[in-house]
């Protein structure tokens, strides 16, 4: 049964589904969420045996890997994501992001700018209600007082975000290299160039094909992984009775000890390449949007975690008996007979596992676009159907120059591997951070279950990490240096962003003084609608002063429309828009605030003006029907008539249908008897439109002070300026029509 789309566009974990629809998300899901994870046995014991390890090929090392094999897979993928990590969903979706709105939310670390207390009214911000803990109160208190904290929080965030772009490197460069690498089992002659020739074009391929979108090929990805499961359970069942059925020993934890105690330093280096097991297990959290939860969890527990087990299983059955085939053990152990049908599975599950990271890069890179932390880049939805399938042309042609770098520079899949080590042990370790906090803020948990949980698996994390450290020499450094550019263009961009906004905040002219400058400048109103776009949700920017000082006039109507991003997901079309008035009635002037969730594609697919108009014209019909209200900010006054609400916007594509006795507004969801007579402002405001429409969009270029720091002077003047200047404009990402833009530059100094 082929799930509803409602299911896939709504977040259905909080949705009461069928079993049949459970199961069909739960195949679904195998193509999209655990093609990473499902390929790992392609590359996990040639990394691990790869070091001094290879000098200790006798069973007792061979059971004790597999042990740690087993207990990594138990603990960290079964105990610590299916079971506890994936209850930690914000409003469905889940990954690094998704925690940190979470917190963001409840401990109000108002980390995006122009944060409103009817931001807090939308459906998908509800918080629980129940009373704070000592434990809550205290850690929200301290992300109150002191802002550092705050801002080292953010720094952890964007460290495991870069850790996570870092994986949509690594993950195709080794999956692709791994399972194209098997080829030379059987045409032993064949040069290692030709390995990495085949490898590039296929990388090359991949890549290429990311503009039509993963919905084309999607209905064949689940198949691939699924035969991919059943093709390496079957051969790890086959080579256990074959090779080794006292196999199942190993799972015992006492051969972990024996095995620390036999190999020492050489053992506990090794386990950077057992840590490799769990690759996509953050995967599996990030994708929850796209898939229940409840699905997910059952395609891991009763396919996924026993295939995995009995092909490692059967891996090291067979090395127990084939030492010196070590580093070719997982295509060693394949029978002849099905050698190259599993070869051909293998290369299309490392593509579609491939696949799986590349689109889940993407989504990384729209979410930190929507929280201020990377310069703005061009977002194509390639599905109209399926939410959050996206794709970014930049970000995609970077990571295959990447990928075709590290493939044709290391060459070797032990030193991507000790690489890709690290870096998923990061995300790991930063998701464990940020869950002891939820657990704290939002579950309210007491304090020893918060403790123990983080004692327990950052413990287990650390040890990982250490061994993934030693190896930073040998390809280790890989993510370092990728998470360091990463990480400094996000934190840069994020610094910049926010002091603009607190010097729009600082500059806000008052309208009053505006007003006033009217006579002096012979300041006159020319026909149409004027939208003047602004970073702030109140007051009147610093921009629109320096526009009528320099040309005194501006539009009959105008329109100060503000685009801000809400630490939810998701904000629905009919709480999108947000209007009011700027000063007095006379001044014809109002306000838009158009509101976006991390995950919500941030541009207008439908004819934005007209929405609007019809917006505003049912905001001046109704203003009178509520008690109006006085709302002072800094600057000057907003009028709220009709207190501050959203408008609905049920049908993007119907017109603005005239009638003989007046304009019937529809778009907006009101709709007017064809003998109701608008009032005269919104007639007014109709006339206007059909004047025409001005785009009034502000260039601001950001400048150290003399004063500062030679630091801050090249993080400001150098790097900020750099991406300011070639990244998309924001003209570009609103589709403003050049014959109706006006731009208008000021410079401003942090």
């Amino acid at each position: 049964m082929k799930p509803s789309e409602e299911f896939l566009e709504q977040g259905i974990s909080q949705q009461r589904v069928s079993c049949t629809t459970v199961v069909s998300l739960a195949y679904q899901s195998l193509g999209v969420v655990y093609g990473d994870l499902s390929t790992s046995p392609l590359y996990v014991y040639k990394t691990a045996f790869s070091g001094k390890l290879s000098l200790h090929e006798n069973d007792e090392e061979i059971y004790g890997v597999l042990s740690f094999i087993f207990w990594t897979f138990t603990l960290i993928a079964l105990l610590k994501y299916v079971f506890v990590v994936m209850s930690a969903d914000d409003n469905g979706e889940g990954g690094t992001v998704a925690l940190y709105s979470l917190l963001c939310r409840h401990a109000r670390l108002s980390t995006l700018p122009n944060q409103q207390a009817t931001d807090e009214k939308l459906s998908s911000y509800a918080t629980d209600g129940s009373a704070d803990t000592w434990q809550s109160s205290g850690l929200k208190a301290l992300f109150e007082k002191h802002q550092r904290f705050s801002n080292m929080l953010l720094i952890f965030v964007l460290l495991g975000t870069s850790m996570a772009i870092g994986d949509g490197v690594l993950t195709p460069t080794i999956s692709v290299l791994s399972a194209v690498s098997g080829v030379q089992v059987k045409i032993r002659e064949l040069h290692e160039n030709y390995v990495v020739l085949i490898s590039c074009v296929i990388l090359v391929g991949l890549f290429s094909l990311q503009h039509h979108g993963t919905h084309r090929v999607a209905f064949i990805f689940a198949p691939i992984v699924t035969t991919w499961l059943l093709c390496i359970s079957s051969i790890g069942i086959y080579n256990i009775f074959q090779w080794n059925p006292h196999i199942f020993n190993a799972l015992s934890p006492v051969y972990m000890l024996k095995f620390f105690r036999s190999t020492g330093i050489d053992g506990w280096i090794s386990l950077g390449g057992v840590v490799l097991s769990i690759t996509g297990v953050e995967t599996m959290f990030a994708d929850l949007g796209h898939f229940s939860s409840l699905s997910i969890k059952v395609a891991f527990t009763f396919l996924v975690y026993p295939c995995l087990i009995l092909a490692y299983m059967g891996e090291a059955a067979f090395l127990t008996k084939h030492h010196e085939d070590i580093q070719r053990s997982f295509y060693k152990a394949i029978p002849e007979a099905v050698f190259w049908p599993v070869f051909i599975v293998a290369t299309f599950a490392a593509i579609v596992g491939s696949q799986a990271v590349i689109s889940a890069t993407f989504s990384i890179i729209s979410q930190c676009c929507a929280l201020n932390c990377f310069p703005s880049v061009k977002i194509i939805h390639t599905s109209s159907k399926i939410c959050g399938q996206i794709y970014i042309p930049e970000v995609n042609w970077m990571l295959m120059c990447l990928c075709l770098a590290v493939t044709i520079g290391l060459r070797d899949t032990n030193m991507i591997g000790h690489a890709y080590g690290l870096a998923v042990t990061t995300v790991m370790l930063v998701t464990t951070c940020l869950m002891g906090q939820v657990m704290i803020t939002v579950w309210k948990q007491r304090i020893f279950i918060v403790v123990a949980f983080l004692l327990f698996f950052g413990s287990v994390e650390l040890l990982y990490i250490s061994a993934c450290v030693y190896k930073i020499p040998e390809g280790g450094w890989i993510p370092l240096v990728l998470s360091f550019i990463f990480m400094a263009v996000m934190y840069i961009w994020n610094y910049g962003t926010m002091k603009k906004h607190d010097f729009d905040m600082e500059n806000k002219v008052s309208m009053d003084s505006i007003v006033a400058l009217g006579p002096s400048l012979g300041m006159v109103r020319v026909p149409g609608i004027g939208l003047v776009y602004t970073n702030l949700a109140t007051g009147v920017p610093a921009i629109f002063g320096h526009f009528v000082t320099n040309l005194p006039a501006f539009h009959q109507v105008l329109v100060f429309v503000c685009i801000k991003s809400v630490q939810v997901p998701h904000v629905s079309e009919n709480e999108r828009l947000l209007i009011s008035r700027v000063g007095l009635k006379e001044y014809g002037m109002f306000r838009c605030i158009v509101r976006y969730g991390y995950k919500d594609l941030q541009q207008e697919n439908y004819d934005f003006e007209n929405t609007l108009v019809s917006a505003i014209v049912q905001f001046v019909e109704t203003e009178g029907e509520d008690e109006s209200s006085r709302e002072a900010g800094d600057m000057d006054i907003e009028v709220l008539h009709a207190p501050e609400h959203p408008v609905k916007n049920s049908n993007c594509n119907e017109k603005l249908k005239q009638s003989s006795y007046g304009t019937q507004v529809t778009k907006s969801g009101i709709r007017h008897p064809e003998n109701f007579m608008l009032k005269d402002e919104s007639l007014e405001i109709l006339k206007a439109k059909e004047s025409g429409v001005a785009y009034i969009i502000g260039h601001s270029y950001a400048k150290a002070k003399k004063s500062s720091t030679i630091l801050k002077k090249f993080a400001i003047n150098v790097v900020y300026a750099f991406l300011s200047k070639n990244f998309r404009e924001p003209e570009v990402g609103l589709n403003v029509p050049h014959a109706s833009l006006l731009e208008v530059g000021m410079v401003y100094y942090v």
